[in-house]
């Protein structure tokens, strides 16, 4: 029998080829991959599948280790939320490829900063999501829709593909004041084309 820490390194592990087996089940063979490491932190790759006029970048790695309430006195090594992100756009209109940064800087997050992303949650990346992007924060949408949730051996809680909205600064400051339910209708009375990359913020009067 394994030695307690050995188990907890074994499933952690074990969990990237399974989440990686996931994504390539519901969005195909990734075209590329680029792998981002921050000190102090485990490595964080970026996967890119493209699907017509669509591409979309997929976290690996933030799921490797749950996430951590910031106000718990001790982290549990397998307990927890577990979480990759997906961002969807429309290939061709902008340079997104650039993208694959600041994604790797949100899935380190829980990592950096003991952060636990929710639906419903803003992150900001401090600037462009990519060259020329009119958007520097996201908003993080409800799982379960293009990737199926991934369900681990207990005690681990499953693993939870959560979409990524850009908003715009204007958006994102107005989300912090109404929510993010009525962005989200607000996006949807307009037709707003979330997967836009050079769309402009929804009228907000």
């Amino acid at each position: 029998m394994p030695a307690t820490d050995e188990f907890y390194a074994q499933r952690m592990a074990d969990v990237l080829p399974l989440v990686e087996a996931r994504l390539t089940t519901a969005l195909g063979e990734p075209d590329a991959r680029a792998a981002v490491t921050f000190l102090g932190t485990d490595r964080i790759e970026v996967l890119r599948f493209q699907e017509g006029d669509v591409v979309r970048y997929a976290t690996l790695g933030m799921s490797r280790h749950p996430m951590t309430d910031p106000t718990a006195m001790l982290a549990d090594p397998v307990k927890g939320p577990r979480a990759e992100l997906v961002l969807s756009v429309r290939a061709g209109v902008a340079d997104t490829d650039k993208v694959l940064r600041p994604l790797a800087v949100l899935a380190a997050s829980p990592q950096v900063e003991g952060l636990v992303v929710t639906p419903g949650a803003s992150l900001d990346v401090g600037g462009p999501l990519w060259p020329g992007a009119p958007f520097t924060s996201v908003l993080v949408g409800e799982p379960g829709g293009l990737v199926e949730d991934l369900e681990l051996d207990a005690p681990m809680d499953p693993v939870r593909f959560l979409p990524l909205l850009p908003m715009t600064p204007n958006e994102a400051a107005w989300k912090r004041v109404h929510g993010a339910q009525a962005l989200q209708e607000r996006w949807l009375a307009n037709g707003t084309d979330l997967r836009d990359p050079a769309r402009r913020s929804v009228p907000l009067d």
